[in-house]
């Protein structure tokens, strides 16, 4: 067997810390602080008893140049004001909890001579994948401050000079550190440690928030996060227009593809804007635009109750494509009927009316855009055109919508895409999902329903957790056909937290603020 050269041997490991490190342990904290200030063999053999797993070394070429300490603790204890020796029981990490929710940053030290090895950037990536393993809320700890001293005199006070460092106008060589490795300034900890001269006492209170957890207060509430899966199927109807000759052929065909998508076990399916079009191509007769529509308004008993009886059947919660209805005023609305497979059916209005739908068919708009809760966590619909609009999709989002649906119907290739990269869009600004399923085929004889350009797709955000280029499943144009795409919920947390681009946390409120007005009940 051949002997292994230098360059196929590693140098550098990171490890949990072991009892025979402690007299390296000693000697290097020994020498990142003094001799008087490091940590006691006592101490560490303590910290290793109480939390083995939260103990981490770098080793390189044999020698330990790298150590930091964790324990576990409680959210109460971990956010309010106290000093290193009061919460680490003097260094000793007798505090650990083993059901606390929260890991506490004890230590971190780095040998003088290997400081340009990113060791510390190591280390905390250490800490940041246990807590993620763990399933804690995040990290806290105090962090030094050690440029304070030198300017105390041009900022007057911790906190002005913190706030320089935060705002990018002064770099503090711990702290800067801190804040590109993800974690946020939450408070000043005076008298953190006494002994630190160069931080006058002071430390800045950080957290890292755990970025697979989806109830963190800085992105949308969701209601009971615990008990979302972890992956959401959806799948997507390319659905194509045929003459039909009754009813029962139009049911016979939903429920075909109602079929398909309970079969590959998806959780959601969804149809295409004006998919019940179909049904005017049952009529013999020649009717103008706006009555053929008050035709197709009558059928709306009957497709509610096709697709609630689908939607529990077929154990899958449905979105029902669009369907033009008659309001108790006279006014003809495009409703997209979402049916829940517990038997719940909802119905979200088109917002913006085409000027074609406007002009030709005399349909107008609605008035309001709400989330609709489902077992699967929170959504919200957009129907085509209300895509185009940014304000649509932020305001489901504010209320904490995870996955966008919109059916759509377009006519020719321009159209579409305009439907397309809008949704792209909302998916990047908004950090979320959204599916798209829209009509091919023709309808002759039906009118404003002549043509259609559909490329049903499934999109995500633009980051390194999702699917290349943003599409978790796109289709061929104008085909029939049937999309599938698993959605990770804890990726949007993930990206919303630490994401390349945090967009929902980085929104400049105090500049701007986007109002929904209230409507009458």
């Amino acid at each position: 067997m051949p002997k292994k050269t230098p360059e196929q041997t590693a140098k550098l490991l990171l490890r949990q810390a072991r009892p025979d490190d402690v007299p390296a342990l000693v000697d290097l904290t020994g020498r990142v602080y003094s001799p008087e200030w490091g940590h006691s063999a006592e101490m560490l053999r303590s910290q290793q008893t109480h939390f083995p797993e939260g103990q981490f070394v770098v080793e390189y070429a044999g020698k330990l140049v790298g150590y930091c300490a964790t324990f576990r603790i409680d959210e109460a204890t971990a956010l309010k004001p106290h000093t290193w020796a009061q919460i680490t029981g003097g260094g000793m990490g007798s505090r650990h909890k083993a059901d606390g929710d929260w890991l506490y940053g004890m230590e971190v030290v780095v040998h003088p001579d290997y400081r340009g090895m990113r060791i510390g950037q190591r280390l905390y990536h250490a800490r940041k994948r246990l807590c993620v393993d763990l399933k804690l809320r995040g990290i806290v700890f105090g962090g030094r401050i050690p440029g304070l001293a030198k300017a105390i005199g041009r900022y007057g006070s911790a906190e002005s000079y913190v706030q320089a460092v935060v705002a990018g106008e002064r770099r503090d060589a711990t702290l800067s550190f801190q804040l590109a490795n993800g974690f946020e300034v939450i408070g000043l900890l005076r008298a953190y440690v006494p002994s630190d001269h160069e931080s006058l006492g002071w430390a800045v209170h950080l957290a890292w928030r755990n970025p697979s957890l989806l109830d963190h207060p800085d992105i949308p509430s969701i209601p009971s996060p615990k008990h979302l899966p972890d992956s959401v199927r959806v799948a997507s109807v390319q659905y194509f227009q045929r003459r039909i000759r009754s009813f029962e052929e139009f049911a016979m065909q939903v429920e075909y593809f109602t079929d398909i998508a309970a079969d590959y076990n998806a959780d959601f399916v969804t149809f295409p804007e004006l998919i019940t079009l179909q049904l005017l191509s049952i009529e013999n007769e020649e009717l103008s635009p706006v009555e053929a529509i008050r035709k197709l308004s009558q059928y709306t008993p009957q497709v509610k109750e096709l697709f609630s009886r689908l939607a529990v059947h077929y154990n899958i919660n449905i979105i029902a494509g669009s369907h033009p209805t008659e309001q108790p005023n006279g006014d003809i609305h495009n409703v997209c009927y979402v049916c829940l497979r517990d038997g719940s059916l909802h119905e979200r209005e088109k917002l913006h009316p085409t000027p074609s739908e406007r002009n030709v068919w005399n349909i107008t708009g609605g008035e309001s855009a709400a989330t609709i809760q489902t077992d699967c966590g929170p959504i919200g619909v957009m129907i085509c055109y209300d895509s185009e609009f940014p304000e649509v999709a932020r305001h489901l989002v504010d209320q904490g919508a995870l996955i966008l649906f919109v059916p759509f119907c377009t006519d020719v290739r321009e159209g579409y895409l305009r439907v397309r990269y809008c949704s792209q869009a909302r998916a990047i600004e908004n950090q979320c999902y959204v599916v798209l399923s829209g009509n091919v085929g023709n309808l002759p004889g039906v009118n404003n329903f002549d043509i259609q350009y559909g490329q049903s797709c499934i999109l995500t955000p633009s980051d390194f957790p999702f699917a290349r280029d943003g599409v978790a499943a796109d289709s061929t144009p104008n085909i029939e056909t049937v999309l599938f795409a698993d959605l990770r919920l804890e990726s949007l947390a993930r990206a919303r937290n630490a994401g390349a681009v945090t967009n929902l946390k980085d929104r400049r409120f105090d500049l701007y603020e986007m109002r929904w007005r209230p409507q009458p009940l």
